[in-house]
């Protein structure tokens, strides 16, 4: 008799709560690795500023409970920004032990300034032995040029599938699809991209019309273009909303059965709460701590110096804030399978 796993069983009590048939729970895990939900981790932050690795842990573990498909770490989502190279070293370690042996996949974000620094992170990364790496481009590249070389010393450095991120490279330099599309008809492992460069829609289609060597598709920009990518036949999503992990699994799943209508109803709730950051900054980091997986609320604002104390800030909501998000999330319920 097969085991039914703790996914498995989460997909159908998720199914109960909707009237959803989760038939691909019964599918084999690694056609699922890099389809789907690939969430990007929130990194904690305790009071005075140190990262909370306990509470990293439980994001990444709450992801795998709630059926999506990946944890990524650390990406943009993350506050990568403000993170040290010691940091950035530790979490890739402490994610890649809370992930073994767990159906979720685990893809390290190994970016960096330049070649140097990248494969520094991919030589760490390649040691964890995770799933996958991803990459933006370099800060400090000058030229199209040095992506392009960055890029191929980065698939040098690992046999394992890289996605290769549109965004947050060198300043007005945007890697082209033909560029993308160059660089994995040389190393197929390069075959994965994260697009949201503008135009978002054109560039999804021109690597679409490339599926001969393009193996992974992803759309991001914190979900708000994701139902539209998923009707364009995207493989799925790379953004930071762990804290809506199952709401994303319900959301993908409904997509593969053709449930429609299903599907732009939940769609619709989700970006009731998306939008409301823009009214109520740090709502997500609210319902982290409502749905307890962080302790507080608390942001960096900028990498610390060393032997100083790091720069935070505690995001507060005041009762009307609160009222209005409590009210939105409310909406969520039918398609939450952790209560």
């Amino acid at each position: 008799m097969a085991r039914l796993t703790r996914r498995a069983l989460l997909a159908a009590a998720a199914a109960a709560a909707t009237g959803i048939r989760h038939a691909s729970a019964a599918e084999p895990v690694a056609k699922r690795k890099l389809r789907g939900a690939l969430l990007i981790l929130h990194t904690p932050f305790t009071a005075d500023g140190a990262v909370d690795w306990d509470d990293l842990v439980g994001e990444a573990q709450f992801v795998d409970r709630a059926g999506a498909s990946a944890v990524v770490w650390p990406q943009g989502s993350s506050s990568v920004a403000t993170l040290t190279k010691d940091e950035r070293m530790r979490g890739m370690a402490v994610l890649a032990d809370a992930t073994r042996g767990r159906d979720v996949a685990l893809v390290l974000g190994v970016q960096g300034a330049d070649t140097a620094e990248m494969l520094e992170y991919a030589a760490r990364a390649e040691s964890l032995a995770p799933e996958a790496f991803i990459a933006m481009p370099p800060t400090r590249a000058t030229s199209l040029d040095d992506y392009r070389a960055y890029f191929r010393a980065l698939g040098a450095a690992t046999r394992r599938p890289v996605i290769l991120q549109t965004s947050g490279g060198a300043r007005d330099l945007v890697p082209p699809p033909t560029l993308l599309v160059d660089l994995a008809r040389e190393l197929p492992h390069l075959g994965y991209v994260k697009e949201e460069s503008e135009p978002i829609v054109e560039r999804m289609a021109a690597e679409l019309a490339h599926r001969d060597v393009m193996r992974g598709i992803y759309c991001a920009n914190l979900g708000v273009n994701w139902l539209y990518a998923m009707r364009l036949g995207l493989d799925g999503i790379i953004t930071g909303n762990a804290m809506y992990a199952d709401l994303f699994a319900t959301m993908w799943t409904l997509h593969e059965q053709n449930q429609r209508d299903a599907l732009r109803e939940a769609y619709a709730r989700f970006l009731l709460m998306r939008n409301l950051n823009e009214l109520v900054p740090g709502a997500d980091l609210f319902v982290m701590k409502k749905r307890g997986l962080f302790k507080t609320t608390y942001v960096r604002t900028a990498r610390p110096r060393p032997g100083e104390r790091p720069p935070v800030v505690e995001r507060t909501f005041s009762r009307a804030d609160v009222e209005e998000i409590e009210y939105r999330y409310a909406a969520l319920a039918p398609f939450l399978s952790i209560r």
